[in-house]
């Protein structure tokens, strides 16, 4: 109708809506998962990555690219084909060991996130705010809260998309950066990997924080969230899927990923040619790096940092405790859905409240947020590899996904994430054994 109205308005005017409001109305759940994946700790991992590295590193966004679009394609696929979340299929499906493992390891690598990204969302405020850090922790985690509860599903996904936007505030930072073209071109096409447990835990953790567990759950769920809100409301009218409508979402997912990746990208290129080669290499967060950039990179990187993690933050902080909800509540059959009101969905509503207030504690126990999601980006890096064989087990499974089933190059991609993933936990641990 909404579209109509447009169109209608359009023929009228002589004029075309513009075109950055019409490609992000074509954007759905895969784009806000892609640009999500750029939070506060995954922009702090690879700020610390480019620091001690330098260019070294860029190839992993090459890389992971494509395992990245193959996973979370998966996961869409699940969603829209099933008509159920990733953590209910678990549930109908595999052993509830393996779900409540899976749930529990996952609750408490978001509430970590969760709590650190509201505390850099904070210091971000205080980079162009002469406001102390600490006093703004309480507004942020209730205006995010607030959104959660009294939003409308199409409202948050709407706000979720211009979010993603002051993500494009890193890609303008790393012109401030002036690199060395040489170095980037060999930092992005010639992957070198050092033995050491530093390097290992670097590259576990660009791993972990790229290609998210939490991730899985959320797009799969708001692919089922797409469906509610075109008035499929039953189970039987969200199974099935047709083959534009897959290809509509591989788009979409690509779309994300490819978004992602350029973020992250750029990131690694701007702390590495410029903190890198001042040889400031110990970034303990991502306000650390634009602080730390500003005498090296003007205060046009500065600000554009600052601006993109409060930006970054707002975007994932919502997605974080929203899809520790839906685990929890697909693991425990409770209903589970941002377009209901309060009232319909408790469970899944103070799930999200605990997290938020949990992650808010967090600012106060005096945890060094840095280290804490840096290992829970680890955390990820060794959570993910078995739930990635549960994926590949489950969107191979023709009882499953009937006719829909992974095709050749999708299996290819997934497994070889999979292996890749594993390898590098391995690698970590034979470095911290024998370094």
């Amino acid at each position: 109708m909404k579209a109509a109205r447009l169109t209608l308005k359009s023929k009228r005017t002589g004029r075309k809506p513009n075109a950055l409001v019409r490609f992000l109305k074509i954007l759905g759940p895969g784009f806000v998962t892609g640009a999500s994946d750029d939070d506060p700790s995954g922009i702090g991992t690879y700020a610390q990555a480019g620091a001690s590295f330098g260019l070294v590193t860029l190839w992993t966004a090459l890389v992971t690219f494509p395992m990245m679009v193959a996973v979370q394609f998966i996961c869409g696929k699940i969603g829209m084909v099933t008509g159920r979340g990733l953590g209910k299929i678990l549930k109908i499906h595999y052993p509830r060991t393996l779900l409540y493992s899976i749930v529990l390891g996952l609750c408490v690598a978001n509430t970590i996130n969760v709590g650190a990204d509201i505390g850099a969302i904070a210091e971000a405020v205080h980079l162009l705010m002469p406001i102390p850090a600490r006093l703004m922790v309480l507004p942020i985690g209730a205006t995010i809260l607030a959104l959660q509860l009294w939003g409308s599903y199409r409202l948050i996904a709407k706000v979720f998309k211009w979010l993603a936007l002051a993500l494009c505030a890193y890609i303008g930072s790393a012109l401030f950066a002036k690199p060395d073209f040489h170095a980037v071109l060999m930092g992005t096409f010639m992957p070198r990997i050092h033995f050491d447990s530093k390097f290992m835990a670097a590259l576990v953790a660009i791993l972990g924080t790229t290609i998210s567990p939490y991730l899985f759950f959320w797009q799969a769920d708001q692919e089922v969230e797409e469906d509610i809100g075109r008035g499929r409301k039953t189970l039987a009218q969200r199974q099935g899927s047709t083959k534009p409508e897959l290809k509509h979402a591989a788009w979409d997912t690509i779309s994300g990923m490819l978004f992602s990746n350029v973020v992250m990208y750029f990131i690694i290129l701007s702390t590495g040619a410029t903190l890198f080669k001042a040889g400031k290499t110990d970034i303990q967060s991502a306000t650390d790096a634009a602080q730390a950039l500003r005498p090296l990179a003007g205060d046009g990187a500065y600000i554009l940092l600052a601006i993109g993690l409060i930006g970054a933050g707002f975007l994932a902080v919502p997605i974080l405790s929203g899809s520790t909800a839906y685990a929890v509540c697909e693991a425990f059959g409770w209903k589970c859905s941002l377009d209901k009101k309060p009232r319909g969905a408790k469970q899944f509503y103070t799930v999200i409240a605990i997290s938020m207030l949990l992650g808010v504690a967090f600012n106060f126990m005096g945890i060094n947020p840095m280290k804490a999601l840096f290992w829970t980006a680890v955390i990820n890096g060794f959570l993910a590899p078995p739930l990635l064989v549960v994926l590949m087990l489950v969107s191979n499974n023709p009882d499953i996904m009937g006719d829909k089933t992974n095709n050749r190059w999708t299996n290819v991609l997934s497994g070889t994430t999979t292996l890749v993933m594993t390898a590098a936990a391995i690698g970590l641990i034979v470095t911290w054994i024998k370094p």
